[in-house]
């Protein structure tokens, strides 16, 4: 296929929404009103949201065509159309797509420094800032289309392609048919609408083995919350009342005079740092607070569309008591809804932030004992791994009645990880991709890679598994997870999330090989708050680390492995031994600058470099489940 066409070409026109003319000239298409027609891209992503966004930019810059369907006027997502603009995790990790967007933001708001304007995260920025710099980098890219205020539905797949409608509110349509189709909702819909399996809620710990998870399934999903962006206009402008308000709704939010019996007593703060929180640039302020604030429970996702609109008004009441909390009883009253962030009637963001979707049944589910022991389990996932994440799980459930009944999965300390790409394809329908936070996760794992960094990379990760399979003409379920991974590092992603060097460092890309290749074992850890991985790049090499170096090359190792230090002649042999032939380590290290005698011990990461320049394991493919291929 070609770049986006048009079947009844004289008849269509493009339009760019007025109110976006001056922030991005990104391609904006739109259909004429006739039924009969049919826009036509390689790649089809219903949702321009954190992933869906990423997904596109990347599949366009491999040369492919694409198209975004997206029902807001924005792109971005939670990170901007439901105002969650506080990025969460990967502050040392800018992979990818994430990095460039963060890189954006530095440029505009001047520096690293002018974005930690809140204590919640080192990344604040305005929602609407966030939408422009998203449409600035789609704009740079000719192959991507996108069409906003769209709804779509009528997902269908037939002759070899997919199928599927557009809507505008005042009743246009038209068809779109691609190649590969993916899911970038908020909830999962369109997997869901062609009947691929999923899970939604709970499960119990005698189905994913977690220790942590529940006896019992429990069908509820973690609160959402309808965010609010105030500014601050230097005079009182407190609301009327709003209906239904009891201000003991929110008496424990805070250390306040209200507050008698907290439920949180642990995590009681002053006023100011609950405002504080999420402050934002320019005088503004994120309003996204979880003890005993505006956070609201409902599960919304097998809803219809008329009860979602409902559920969500109710969670906008909600918000809209605790403003006038904040402002009639904290004393918060020059501080308002932002007049000039969301231009929607009511000034709230488009859509509400989902902590929580379906989780689809992929060729792999990713649960919390991958994470914890990554070498343990049957399943060597990590070797497979396309995104990194290092939050901890934390879920929201204090808006459910009865939450204190549920697993306590407050922060709930991981080390950091790497997300395997079978996370992302379904099992019973192919050529689909499913991304956002719909992916094959267990209910306890969604409690981090749902946050924004890694979405976005797994996005990314969703373009490339899309292009290779175009470019190759392959299904889906046929893209080598070898091919992804190395166009993930040349996007400057990351597979595993090691901090030994910085992705820019000439070393990186072959630490990050033969780290998930699994030649040399990487050790997690959690310090402080702070959940990390390392290579141990810098430490001496010791013999009994190659056992896994025998394993992979499927060479004889001694009988017993003495705990000394290698040095670089006894690696050189053993490297030889597997090619068959001479090999110049020295050179190889030369072009780093490290100068080393053969008597000299070897440390991991040189060890790591000469396997990688030398032996090329990425050669030996992997099957999805991280097992070698034969």
């Amino acid at each position: 296929m070609q770049k986006l066409s048009f079947s009844i070409a004289k008849s269509l026109s493009l339009i760019i929404f007025p109110i976006y003319l001056a922030i991005s000239s990104v391609a904006v298409s739109s259909c004429s009103g006739h039924h009969n027609d049919e826009l036509t891209a390689d790649v089809f992503i219903v949702g321009g949201g954190a992933s869906g966004t990423a997904a596109g930019v990347q599949a366009a810059r491999m040369d492919v065509s694409v198209l975004i369907a997206e029902e807001t006027p924005w792109l971005g997502g939670m990170l901007t159309a439901a105002g969650v603009s506080a990025v969460d995790g990967n502050y040392r990790m800018p992979a990818g797509f994430f990095g460039e967007f963060r890189a954006k933001l530095e440029d505009y708001y001047g520096g690293p420094d002018s974005l930690h304007t809140g204590w919640v995260s080192n990344i604040l920025f305005e929602p609407s800032v966030g939408d422009r710099m998203l449409k600035d980098l789609a704009a740079q890219e000719e192959n991507l289309d996108i069409i906003y205020n769209v709804k779509t539905s009528d997902v269908r797949y037939a002759d070899g392609a997919w199928h599927a409608t557009l809507t505008y509110d005042d009743g246009r349509t038209c068809q779109v048919k691609a190649r590969i189709l993916i899911d970038g909702t908020e909830l999962g819909d369109v997997a869901a609408s062609l009947g691929v399996g999923y899970d939604l809620g709970m499960e119990s710990r005698h189905v994913t083995n977690e220790d942590i998870a529940p006896d019992s399934a429990v069908n509820i999903v973690q609160d959402l919350t309808m965010v609010a962006i105030l500014k601050d206009y230097g005079r009182d402008v407190t609301i009327e009342e709003p209906e239904d308000y009891d201000p003991d709704e929110f008496a424990c939010t805070c250390i306040n005079e209200h507050c008698v019996t907290p439920k949180e007593p642990n995590r009681m703060w002053e006023p100011e740092q609950l405002i504080t929180y999420g402050k934002l640039p320019n005088g503004k302020y994120m309003i996204n607070w979880p003890i005993e604030g505006n956070d609201y429970y409902v599960n919304l996702v097998e809803m219809s569309p008329a009860q979602r609109d409902s559920a969500i008004a109710e969670a906008k009441a909600h918000t809209m008591r605790f403003i006038y909390f904040l402002q009639k009883e904290l004393g918060f009253n020059t501080l308002g809804l932002a007049d000039d962030e969301f231009p929607t009637e009511d000034l709230f963001p488009f859509i509400p932030y989902h902590r929580e979707s379906r989780r689809i049944h992929g060729l792999v589910r990713f649960d919390v004992n991958h994470i914890m022991d990554p070498y343990a389990t049957s399943q060597p996932l990590y070797r497979t791994a396309l995104a990194v994440g290092d939050y901890p799980v934390d879920h929201h459930h204090k808006a459910y009645t009865g939450s204190e009944e549920l697993p306590d999965l407050y922060f709930h300390s991981v080390p950091s990880y790497g997300l395997p790409m079978g996370t992302l394809i379904p099992r019973d329908v192919e050529d689909l991709i499913v991304t956002e936070k719909s992916i094959s996760v267990s209910n306890i794992v969604n409690g981090s890679t749902r946050l924004q960094p890694v979405v976005t990379q797994l996005g990314q990760a969703a373009g490339i598994i899309a292009a290779i399979a175009v470019k190759e003409n392959i299904p889906v379920s046929s893209v080598d997870v070898r091919d992804v991974q190395n166009v993930v590092l040349e996007a400057g992603g990351y597979l595993l999330p090691y901090l030994d060097v910085e992705k820019t460092d000439p070393r990186f890309r072959a630490y990050q090989r033969v780290g998930a290749s699994g030649i040399l074992r990487s050790v997690g850890m959690t310090v402080d708050w702070s959940n990390q991985t390392w290579l141990r790049a810098d430490e001496p090499l010791m013999l009994g680390e190659l056992t896994d170096f025998y394993r992979f090359y499927e060479i004889s190792a001694p009988a017993i492995l003495a705990e000394r230090p290698v040095t670089l002649d006894e690696a050189v042999a053993l490297i030889e031994t597997v090619k068959g032939e001479k090999a110049d380590a020295s050179a190889v290290l030369s072009e780093l600058g490290i100068e080393k005698s053969g008597a000299e011990v070897i440390s991991r990461g040189e060890f790591a470099l000469l396997v990688d320049k030398i032996l090329n394991p990425f050669e030996r493919k992997v099957a999805i489940d991280g097992n070698f291929k034969e």
